[in-house]
């Protein structure tokens, strides 16, 4: 199990390409988390249009990017940990479930682990006290398969709030009214972590000693 970090002040588009890389070639699985500046990233199977409040992203300087990934919507900022693990096709063979299912399960049980009631949903989603913490997709090559997701820890939700339109069925789906409603920063919901970082080096911690 390899973690690996990389420069800090890259954009989201460029940890992207990153994964892209690691992937054609990785021996061994692998993880890496990142920090980025204002963005909004929506599914390979998504319109901007219809899931990006365009106009606010371009009066506040905040990006717009498609991933390759399938999922959902998210909004990631200074205050949102980002994860991406990589993992070979000969590792994941060894195992009948799937390396997206297995690592959502990790995180829960890395968060589990400081004492956080964190349950995984249907919706590839990770919950603690009912509240959406991080959210999930994964992108599958001949050579492997890239998981990856968000943390929030404190982000700034009403950026997120304006940032992001999901339908009203979407929010019907999960039985809310508003995505400020959904979700919630760990720092709002316990003080396990002092800091982003602290949230960080347990999550590569957990990750390393566990695989």
């Amino acid at each position: 199990m390899l973690v690996v970090h990389y420069p800090e002040d890259l954009s989201l588009a460029q940890y992207l390409q990153i994964e892209q890389e690691l992937v054609k070639e990785v021996k061994e699985p692998t993880l890496f988390t990142w920090i980025v500046q204002p963005t909004v990233i929506y599914g390979r199977h998504q319109s901007a249009e219809v899931e990006v409040n365009e106009a606010y992203c371009a009066e506040n300087g905040i990006a717009v990017v498609q991933r390759k990934s399938g999922g959902g919507c998210v909004y990631a900022d200074q205050g949102n940990l980002m994860i991406s693990y990589i993992e070979p096709s000969v590792f994941s063979r060894q195992y009948s479930e799937s390396p997206f299912t297995r690592f959502l399960k990790l995180i829960a049980e890395a968060l589990q682990a400081k004492g956080l009631p964190t349950v995984t949903t249907a919706h590839n989603d990770i919950l603690v006290e009912d509240h959406k913490v991080s959210g999930w997709a994964c992108y599958t090559t001949p050579t492997g398969t890239i998981v990856h997701g968000t943390m929030l820890y404190d982000v700034n939700l009403d950026a997120l709030q304006h940032a992001i339109t999901p339908t009203q069925a979407k929010l019907a789906k999960h039985g809310v009214a508003s995505v400020r409603q959904r979700v919630a920063n760990l720092k709002e919901l316990s003080n396990v972590f002092n800091d982003i970082n602290e949230l960080r080096t347990h999550i590569e911690s957990f990750v390393h000693c566990t695989l």
